[in-house]
């Protein structure tokens, strides 16, 4: 697949560094245009051809990822319509821009929307697609493989609503995960424990935790119960989470960024 990249940001990158290790595409097969210079310097790295003309890096791709912030890419899509292949798919990257948005600045029907997270960096994290339905069969495809390099969970969903409310759990949902570590670490810390061994211990232990919970498949609460021996030390830690209201503090960071993302939107 011959792929054009716009925008060699952080995100730019890490699916530069994922279509790669998919084996997607080739670093041949790969154009970034990058408008700063220092960052084409680091890129071309990569072995992939790199250009500050964002209409040469759409040159003969079939797949064009738009790696842009929200308050850039209407603008720089404008400035390229016309200039995409007929059968090319253009994918968008950024939080709060519209499908239908996409399509009218650049004057193309085939597009689709992935929002990936942080962990997209090393393949890992979610991933959530949505592509127009009028896509090809073989344009949903390579949406759908490429969302699947920069991402260990793919989920499909029809509309710009879903999207934003996936983005409230698996686009922030590193950001909740970062913060318990970080109050877990200094927990043990202030306890006594050596802050090394901490950050050792605690990020094994969210690692395990979430690759058991893949491997087994078993629902959240039937492991949280497995774990949970009568009277003993993971009861008394859960009864005091439960005491201060962990549950409805993740349910309203979930609805604040669901807002939030919704409000992006509409701006």
């Amino acid at each position: 697949m011959r792929i054009g990249i716009i925008g060699g940001g952080f995100m730019g990158e890490a699916f530069l560094r994922g279509l790669v290790r998919a084996e997607v595409a080739t670093p041949n097969d790969i154009a970034v245009s990058e408008v700063v210079a220092s960052r084409r310097a680091q890129l071309s790295e990569h072995g992939v051809r790199v250009t500050d003309d964002a209409e040469s890096a759409c040159i003969g791709a079939s797949a064009i990822i738009l790696a842009l912030k929200p308050d850039h890419l209407i603008g720089v899509t404008e400035g390229l319509s016309g200039k995409f292949a007929k059968d090319a798919v253009l994918i968008s990257i950024a939080a709060g821009v519209r499908l239908e948005d996409v399509r009218r600045a650049s004057g193309h029907r085939a597009v689709a929307r992935i929002m990936p997270s942080l962990p997209a960096a090393i393949s890992a994290g979610g991933a959530v697609v949505y592509p127009a339905p009028d896509l090809t069969g073989d344009q949903r495809t390579r949406v759908l493989q490429i969302a699947n390099a920069v991402a260990s969970g793919v989920v499909e969903v029809h509309s710009d609503d879903e999207i934003d409310l996936a983005t409230a759990v698996h686009g922030s949902g590193p950001g909740y995960v970062y913060l318990l570590i970080e109050s877990m670490i200094d927990a043990a810390v202030r306890q006594g424990m050596k802050r090394p061994d901490a950050t050792t211990l605690v990020l094994a232990t969210v690692q395990g935790a979430a690759e058991y919970a893949i491997e087994t498949g078993q629902h959240p609460a039937a492991l949280r119960n497995a774990v949970t021996s009568p009277g003993g030390t993971t009861a008394a830690g859960l009864a005091e989470l439960e005491a201060a209201g962990f549950r409805t503090a993740v349910d309203s960071a979930i609805d604040a960024a669901y807002e939030r993302a919704r409000d992006l939107g509409e701006s």
